[in-house]
């Protein structure tokens, strides 16, 4: 703002006539303008515009304006000309769609009419449209890069308690996150039954979805432990999924976890490679009991028991898995949007429906 004011040759043509649009009017006046990183605090003192709070606008010594719009009132921006705009927090604008829209209609002084949004990424129509507009230049920062003015104790803080969740990752990443509206998985389901720690269990599997080929193209191997106790209740525990590692290297990784654990047995599918795989681990470590799992059913069908036990809470991750809860909540009707297999989320439905088998009856003998 400040060097489209003063003319900086780096920021293109200078700008008089500006637009400032936040949420509300109050998030203008309270974080764009006199907020501690607002327009006034980036200004030394001999050169600060003056603040007319009864007109809404900012008024530089040069003769440049800026005026002060809410997304609550879109149609304030039906008149006013402008050659550049700051539209902050675009991802909670309550008619967001319609301001924007607006704001293209009067953004129409100068040479080259220039617009900054700012947001924390939302998964919103707006963002959306601009991230796909070839016209955007789009750059990212994380709270990170900016931990030279941010109290160490509250980095540590959120990066302990919100690091690797959703909205750790939309908040303190700067990550679109996006929500599948067909997905079989609700994202909220995660963080609704994530746990820290880890209570006594009756049960630990550790479930391997073998890739049928290794190399740096391959699918990965899911590699997922999991959890059951005697109250029921399921934990997904570690996810070790590799990639590119030929047979006697997941193998190897899969035993390790195995012992980590003291689970009590491995699963590994067949379907792939049939009993090569058993034979694979055995050759690796013959103590280890292995018992092998083949899918008669689709993956959309295996898994939705699952997702049925994640709706009613019975399912908790212990810590946070980006990269399984990222594919479980991308899993709709037809898989993956990208196309590529879900491994991550096989070997967990594996272990979850193994632990939630129920053990077939011994045969009795009846007087009849």
């Amino acid at each position: 703002m400040r060097a489209k004011v003063s003319g900086a040759q780096w920021s293109g043509p200078s700008a008089g006539n500006i637009a400032l649009i936040g949420q509300t009017y109050a998030d203008v006046r309270e974080v764009m303008i006199e907020g501690i990183s607002g327009v006034l605090a980036a200004h030394p003192e001999h050169s600060k515009p003056q603040w007319n709070p009864s007109r809404r606008r900012l008024e530089w010594s040069n003769g440049a304006v800026a005026r002060a719009f809410s997304s609550e009132d879109p149609e304030a921006l039906r008149g006013p000309q402008f050659d550049a705009a700051w539209c902050d927090e675009i991802g909670k604008w309550s008619n967001a769609t319609e301001t924007f829209d607006m704001l293209q209609f009067g953004l129409r002084l100068g040479t080259q009419p220039q617009q900054l949004m700012t947001t924390t990424p939302k998964s919103t129509p707006l963002l959306k449209m601009l991230l796909h507009d070839k016209a955007t230049v789009l750059t990212k920062a994380g709270t990170r890069e900016n931990a030279a003015f941010l109290a160490q104790a509250f980095l540590e803080q959120m990066a302990e308690r919100y690091g690797g969740t959703r909205l750790g990752r939309q908040e303190l990443d700067g990550e679109l996150i996006e929500d599948r509206e067909d997905a079989l998985f609700v994202r909220k389901w995660f963080e609704a039954g994530r746990v820290r720690q880890v209570p006594e269990l009756k049960r630990v599997v550790v479930a391997v979805d073998p890739p049928a080929t290794s190399g740096k193209n391959a699918d990965s191997c899911g590699l997922i432990a999991a959890g059951i106790t005697h109250q029921a209740e399921l934990f997904v525990l570690r996810d070790r999924t590799t990639q590119g590692l030929r047979p006697s290297g997941w193998a190897d990784q899969a035993i390790k976890l195995y012992h980590e654990l003291e689970a009590d047995c491995l699963l590994a599918e067949v379907n792939q490679g049939g009993e090569m795989v058993r034979e694979v681990i055995e050759s690796c470590d013959a103590s280890v009991p292995v018992r092998s799992v083949h899918a008669t059913r689709s993956k959309r069908r295996r898994s939705e028991p699952v997702a049925l036990l994640y709706e009613q809470g019975r399912v908790h991750h212990c810590g946070v898995f980006p990269e399984l809860e990222d594919e479980m909540a991308d899993f709709g009707p037809k898989g993956l949007s990208n196309g590529k297999s879900p491994d991550r989320l096989d070997a967990l439905v594996w272990a979850i429906t193994e632990l939630t088998r129920r053990p077939q009856a011994n045969p009795r003998l009846r007087n009849l």
